[in-house]
């Protein structure tokens, strides 16, 4: 469906546009406050997409990392603290642990578990005598400072996180040490990489964990995914594949992702969205290319970017079923976008030059509102580049975001953007 703001509601399901009576509205109103100060740089890291929250379940705290390292690409003597803001005390910072395995973008895949949120999340980690990544499941309610409940090691095969199932019991995974070789800006440096040179290995992949037992599934190996891809992607045998962004479906049903190759290396490029079952099954290319950071709407039904246009794409039918806003809205649809938990919002995260700013549509009435500018001058570009990644609260009324500070040394902190939805 597509919301048009404020002098009209039109809704545009495949050919057919319907325009009904004009919604009277109130416009939102945005307030943001700066919740963390230098000298240290603080951050979450991932997209708020697919319901990667920084709070916890009641809402108490926040955990994010911190960090003096910024002009660089960490590696594993260089760890970043794991911290929890207290939303409850001014935000006051606690340090409970530090990991080895995070990047300035993001971070090191912190998710809280969605079948213990109160008091359990996620991190990467990786082993400084060896560089084999690993996974952590952390519980902050053990002690003051927290404790490791369970380290997801695979020595074989040493993987981290990519991506939480929405609703718990697993996580899937991928070789971080083959994304610092293939691309930087999501791998960890210096991590082990089991595949060596090969560019499409029969024993890497995207896999499956299961939380509770920590036995490990490869879902879908790179050998498989150049044999279904071949024929469409015809550069794929002369690139070395990776995986971006494994994305849960809100049900958990299908899992998205991209299968690429030739970012860092050069070449021509391999750029292919594919959805699979969650089970690996079904393994299909979309017959339409998605772009940006695409978020899932429900079971079978993505947001993303066509043609420059904020669009929903049924996965099963394989076509656009609906847009969303339009470009006074959404100026760079294809930048970050996040759906809040309540599914009422949709947030979308774009930059202008050397500021990143945050659109957001009330999916109701198609109300809309933008906030103000946030600096990133000098981080737009490259590894070390500050997105806008907007993550939703639990409550689905504020944002929390990453931008420069407007200290003397600019320092990379943390801010909440809160919208008034009545």
């Amino acid at each position: 469906m597509y919301f048009a703001p404020r002098n009209q509601c039109c809704f545009a399901l495949l050919a057919a546009t319907i325009c009904i009576q004009p919604i009277v509205a109130e416009t939102p109103r945005l307030e943001v406050r700066q919740l963390t100060t230098g000298p240290e740089h603080h951050f979450f890291g991932y997209i708020g997409h697919v319901q990667n929250i920084p709070w916890n379940q009641s809402g108490r705290y926040i955990v994010a990392l911190r960090t003096p390292v910024r002009d660089h690409l960490p590696d594993a003597t260089e760890p970043a603290e794991i911290i929890l803001l207290d939303t409850q005390n001014d935000y006051a910072p606690r340090a409970l642990d530090r990991c080895r395995a995070w990047n300035p973008q993001q971070g090191t895949m912190l998710y809280w578990n969605p079948q213990a949120a109160e008091t359990q999340f996620f991190f990467n980690d990786r082993d400084p005598a060896t560089n084999k990544v690993f996974c952590v499941l952390f519980d902050i309610s053990r002690s003051s400072t927290g404790e490791r409940l369970l380290e997801y090691r695979f020595d074989d095969s040493p993987v981290g996180n990519s991506g939480v199932a929405q609703r718990g019991g697993k996580f899937l995974a991928i070789n971080y040490g083959r994304m610092a070789r293939l691309r930087r800006v999501t791998g960890y440096a210096g991590a082990f990489d089991w595949t060596g040179d090969e560019k499409h290995p029969a024993n890497d992949g995207v896999f499956l964990i299961d939380v509770a037992s920590g036995s490990k599934k490869l879902l879908v190996s790179f050998q498989q995914l150049a044999a279904a891809l071949r024929d469409i992607a015809p550069a794929i045998d002369q690139q070395a594949l990776f995986i971006n962004h494994t994305l849960w479906s809100r049900d958990d049903s299908r899992i998205y992702f991209y299968v690429r190759g030739g970012w860092d290396a050069g070449g021509t490029q391999v750029n292919v969205p594919v959805i699979m079952n969650a089970d690996g099954t079904n393994l299909r290319p979309l017959k339409d290319f998605i772009g940006g950071h695409p978020e899932w709407l429900d079971g079978h039904r993505l947001i993303g970017t066509l043609n420059s246009e904020q669009i929903i794409y049924d996965t099963d039918a394989m076509k656009v079923v609906g847009k969303l806003g339009d470009k006074k809205i959404f100026p760079k649809p294809g930048d970050d976008i996040a759906l809040s938990p309540d599914g009422r919002w949709l947030v979308n995260g774009y930059r202008i030059g050397s500021e990143n700013f945050y659109a957001f549509l009330r999916l109701s009435d198609g109300s809309s509102v933008t906030s103000r500018a946030f600096d990133v001058r000098g981080w737009t570009q490259g590894d070390l580049r500050v997105d806008p990644s907007p993550c939703w609260n639990r409550t689905s009324n504020q944002i929390l975001v990453s931008a420069l500070a407007a200290d003397a040394d600019r320092t990379r902190q943390l801010f909440l953007i809160r919208v008034d939805a009545d």
